[in-house]
């Protein structure tokens, strides 16, 4: 994946539906992708999901998670953790990145937030999606 950049922002804050669970991260994602898998298609109930990665240090859980654990299309472990109230998918742990949280960019609610830099899955993805200029692309998802 790309290299982390790791530099200090404002307090940025993700959170579920209900809001009973909620991340604060104190940098910028390392980086942030798109993905158009059928799986996350179907775990986001939208055509595209976004996550952003961030360092575990960098960010703070408050709230009571459930865990739903899958391998990954790629092989690797990946274990989501929602809200046991509202069912919002809020972040995840993905065995292929041990030290981050991956984090739905969706959740932070800010227009302002990171263009993506990667989109995997491009195989899957909706004919009528654009993407941003200068993106990088994988018909999969990088080894």
């Amino acid at each position: 994946m790309d290299t982390p950049r790791h530099t200090r922002t404002s307090v940025r804050t993700a959170a579920c539906h209900c809001g009973g669970l909620r991340l604060t991260v104190t940098c910028d994602p390392s980086w942030t992708n798109v993905c158009h898998c059928k799986a996350c298609q179907r775990r986001t109930g939208a055509v595209i999901h976004s996550g952003a990665y961030f360092l575990q240090t960098d960010v703070t859980v408050d709230g009571p998670t459930k865990t739903y654990a899958r391998p990954a299309d790629s092989g690797y472990a990946i274990a989501f953790h929602f809200c046991p109230e509202c069912g919002s998918n809020v972040y995840w742990e993905a065995s292929r990145f041990p030290r981050y949280y991956g984090v739905a960019v969706g959740a932070f609610a800010d227009p302002g937030f990171p263009a993506p830099r990667i989109s995997v899955y491009e195989s899957r993805r909706h004919s009528w999606i654009r993407l941003p200029a200068g993106i990088r692309t994988y018909d999969k998802d990088p080894a």
